[in-house]
């Protein structure tokens, strides 16, 4: 069987189906895009299959592909060089809302290669997002392609266009997975964004080209942004936002699955902090806790979060109890200082020239005074 026939096929039925169609991911899987191509042309009953009739007669991939090459798009399917391994798992994960499945090809606009976003991250969230979740998203997205990690996301308004736009701030790579053909821009607003990246980084869809957007093809564009990359991290979500979906195929792919906290009372953040705290997702606040995460082992580590040292953190019990035992407005004897220190006369002399050279106390007059650096 020739690689074209093959490609032929995919292109064909990538016409005929939907994105994530699972019955017909299942059957190329079990027979093979060839046979279930020839089978529907000759009329084969395939039950699966049976409602494409009134697509098939409009469905003509050579003229497909001709017109994509035209716009600069290729068609990428299993066996290509170009094809990205992490897709191949979809064929493993439990469909959800009826999508699954790999996909017969992928349509692909753009210089750059398509398996090289292995060790990429997917940045989603909220359309609506607010003021800091665009920031959040445009900072963790620079920062990662300053790291050399890809951006994948889906172009839509807010945390999208964050993420994208943070990743070419950053000098880095950034993919748009979108929900329509490689050649139509959706949302129109982001013409300017998608073109760029058609032209320089990368832009891909399922759909085959001319394909309108639709509710449909949305929810089984968000497997890919889950299958193409290492890990997803959600940066702000309401508890139906679509990006939990998202979500939901990098778990279910055993991807890595991070959220970005946000303000308690943020509607915005609710699905977020509901993935956390049911374990679901890991809590990330920057770059460094991303890349501690997808790093190699041992790379990236992080020391515990901790303020600064100041001079009250150096000292001995004792002397803490002086310290405590010294006026904050004025001063005291050494006799007054044991007294209220309930220590010894003279362990309180030796204590109080230690803190004296530690520079917490000084001395007037035989009365001894906190120093400024005593009151941090």
């Amino acid at each position: 069987m020739s690689a074209e026939a093959e490609r032929l096929a995919r292109v064909a039925l990538s016409r005929l189906v939907e994105p994530g169609h699972l019955p017909t991911a299942r059957l190329v899987a079990e027979l093979g895009a060839v046979e279930v191509y020839d089978a529907l042309l000759t009329r084969t009953r395939l039950p699966q299959l049976h409602d494409l009739g009134p697509r098939l007669a409009e469905v003509e991939p050579r003229r497909d592909l001709e017109q994509a090459h035209r716009l600069g798009i290729r068609f990428v399917m299993p066996g290509d060089d170009e094809w990205p391994s992490g897709l191949d798992d979809l064929a493993l994960a439990e469909p959800l809302h009826g999508r699954g499945g790999v996909p017969l090809g992928l349509w692909v606009r753009g210089p750059g290669r398509l398996d090289a976003w292995s060790r990429s991250l997917a940045i989603v969230g909220a359309r609506s997002a607010t003021t800091y979740g665009v920031q959040v998203a445009g900072d963790l997205a620079a920062g990662l392609a300053r790291e050399g990690r890809g951006v994948v996301s889906g172009a839509a308004f807010g945390i999208d266009l964050a993420a994208h736009r943070g990743a070419l701030g950053g000098g880095g790579a950034t993919l748009a997975v979108l929900a329509c053909g490689v050649d139509r821009v959706y949302p129109e607003a982001h013409r300017a964004l998608l073109e760029h990246l058609a032209a320089s980084q990368l832009v891909v869809s399922e759909a085959p080209v001319g394909a309108a957007p639709m509710r449909v093809r949305f929810l089984a564009r968000n497997r890919l942004i889950a299958a193409l990359t290492a890990g997803t991290v959600v940066v702000e979500a309401a508890v139906r936002s679509g990006a939990l979906n998202t979500a939901n195929w990098a778990g279910r792919l055993n991807r890595l699955l991070m959220g970005v906290p946000g303000p308690v009372s943020s509607a915005a953040s609710q699905g977020v902090h509901q993935l956390i705290r049911a374990g679901g997702a890991q809590l990330v606040t920057d770059v460094a806790d991303v890349l501690e995460l997808v790093g190699s082992a041992g790379a990236h580590l992080q020391a515990p979060a901790r303020g600064a040292d100041r001079p009250r953190d150096l000292v001995t019990t004792a002397q803490a109890q002086l310290l405590d035992a010294v006026p904050i407005r004025g001063s005291d004897s050494v006799l007054g200082l044991a007294r209220a220190a309930g220590l010894a006369e003279d362990t309180v002399v030796v204590e109080l020239e230690r803190l004296e050279t530690l520079g917490l106390l000084e001395r007037r007059d035989d009365r001894w005074h906190l120093t400024p650096a005593a009151l941090v």
